[in-house]
């Protein structure tokens, strides 16, 4: 079946219905947020495209009788505004850097002070953009790899070969940095 079929969810947005909206939200705020963090590093960013995410929906909400994936219609939606919003940095002039501290939502503020926090950070944001975008949607999305797959564009085999690289890279770099700092003692 097409469409938004029988889930309830789907039909009250498509209906406009308020309680759908914040039934929406309270189900998907947390993970597009996590995962927008994830892609663009700066928490001013990350809660700019959640909410442009959440507008959009709201604004096409009849358009959401044709979804069949809800959490694939928000993340794909997602992953653009995330685009757009990189553009707009790209274009604009520097500032200042992003600190480890700028891109730290504040309930996650416990794990910033385990000591390889930094690191870990630090190797992810060093992963080329394909495998830190499926390890983002992955791990802070809670997507599956057929979700990944139909977000990005690439087939669930791409989008599980992505990660599993991702994983293997974040696993060498962080080895190395502590041999390297266990050496340098």
């Amino acid at each position: 079946m097409n469409g938004a079929g029988t889930d309830p969810l789907l039909l009250g947005l498509a209906a406009g219905d308020e309680r759908a909206f914040a039934a929406l939200y309270d189900r998907y705020a947390r993970r597009l947020y996590r995962a927008a963090l994830g892609l663009l590093g700066r928490r001013e960013d990350a809660e700019d495209v959640v909410q442009d995410v959440f507008l959009a929906t709201v604004r096409a909400h009849e358009s959401l009788r044709e979804v069949r994936d809800l959490t694939t219609y928000l993340f794909a939606a997602l992953r653009r505004a995330a685009g757009r919003c990189a553009q707009r940095q790209a274009r604009a002039p520097k500032a200042s850097e992003t600190t480890a501290e700028d891109a730290v939502a504040p309930v996650e503020r416990a794990a910033e002070d385990h000591p390889q926090w930094h690191r870990l950070q630090q190797a992810i944001r060093a992963l080329p953009n394909e495998q830190r975008e499926v390890l983002t949607l992955k791990i802070d999305g809670e997507l599956t790899f057929a979700q990944i797959a139909e977000v990005l564009g690439v087939s669930s085999g791409t989008a599980a070969s992505r990660y599993r690289y991702a994983l293997k890279k974040l696993r060498t770099s962080l080895a190395g940095r502590k041999i390297s700092l266990e050496s340098s003692r």
